[in-house]
């Protein structure tokens, strides 16, 4: 039986949706190979078609269209889930749009959360990449002016006695009335569509497990999120797995072309490209 490469994020969600496929708890499902990894470092892994299926910020996926196609489960979309702008109270100006002229610390060059930023402000700041979890401690310790922080740290960055200047989920939502498209889990072209069905299916199934039986599955939320409170962890599966979890839907595309559009407009990208779903909902 033929295993597959799938590679996603040791974040909540993600260990939550793919504990059960991932640990072989369910019955006649496909056979992985779990690698775990940073957004960013996916990233630039999808670049270099490094696996079969895996997670991906979809501010990189306009540039991986050519050998991926988007699966309908397992990603991150949705509303009240968009990435914040942070700062220290004393260094933050009055206005939004002065944030332009700021060193931001952002999580990756090609994470969503930079391609919001980049729309939101109108052009692109003095970007200081780094890891995620390294957002915080570098605003809070005035290395950057600014930092533009995802998943958990959207729960912890008031504990470092920073502020939020800017939601950039609400801004797309208020823009587009649309859910904001985060990440997705791409399927390589090499695997058929009847096999993209089937992991798909199993990727949706696992997150159905993981619903159904979270005793079975906590354990290993927990092993990959050592460093964060259960209260953080939960809130951060409550967040960001949802009904576009099991599948974009007709919504969820939609929001994915607008960003792809969006971004093109801007001169983010520098050619149009359309989203190719690998599963029809």
């Amino acid at each position: 039986m033929a295993e597959y490469a799938l590679a996603y994020s040791p974040c909540p969600n993600d260990t939550y949706v793919f504990a059960a496929l991932t640990n072989g708890l369910l019955d006649d499902a496909p056979s992985v190979r779990a690698h775990l990894a940073d957004i960013e470092k996916l990233n630039a892994a999808a670049a270099r078609s490094e696996f079969q299926l895996t997670k991906v910020s979809y501010g990189a996926i306009p540039f991986l269209m050519d050998r991926y196609r988007i699966l309908s489960a397992g990603g991150a979309i949705g509303r009240g889930c968009g990435p914040l702008l942070v700062a220290r109270p004393a260094q933050a100006p009055p206005l939004f749009s002065e944030f332009a002229h700021k060193r931001i610390a952002i999580p990756g060059e090609r994470t969503t959360a930079f391609t919001l930023l980049q729309l939101a402000l109108g052009g692109r700041p003095k970007a200081v990449p780094m890891r995620f979890d390294r957002i915080i401690a570098a605003v809070a310790g005035g290395e950057v002016d600014a930092g533009l922080v995802i998943h958990e740290s959207r729960f912890t960055y008031r504990d470092a006695g920073l502020i939020s200047i800017a939601d950039l989920g609400e801004w797309w939502e208020n823009m587009t009335m649309l859910p904001v498209p985060l990440g997705a889990i791409l399927i390589r072209n090499d695997v058929d569509e009847e096999t993209a069905r089937t992991l798909d299916s199993a990727i949706r199934r696992s997150l159905a497990f993981a619903r159904a039986n979270e005793a079975a599955v906590m354990p290993y939320v927990r092993e990959h999120a050592v460093e964060m409170r259960d209260d953080v962890m939960r809130a951060h599966i409550e967040l960001y797995v949802n009904e576009f979890t099991d599948d974009l839907g007709k919504n969820g595309r939609e929001a994915v072309r607008a960003l792809f559009a969006r971004a093109h407009d801007a001169g983010i990208l520098r050619r149009e490209v359309e989203p190719c779903f690998a599963v029809a909902s």
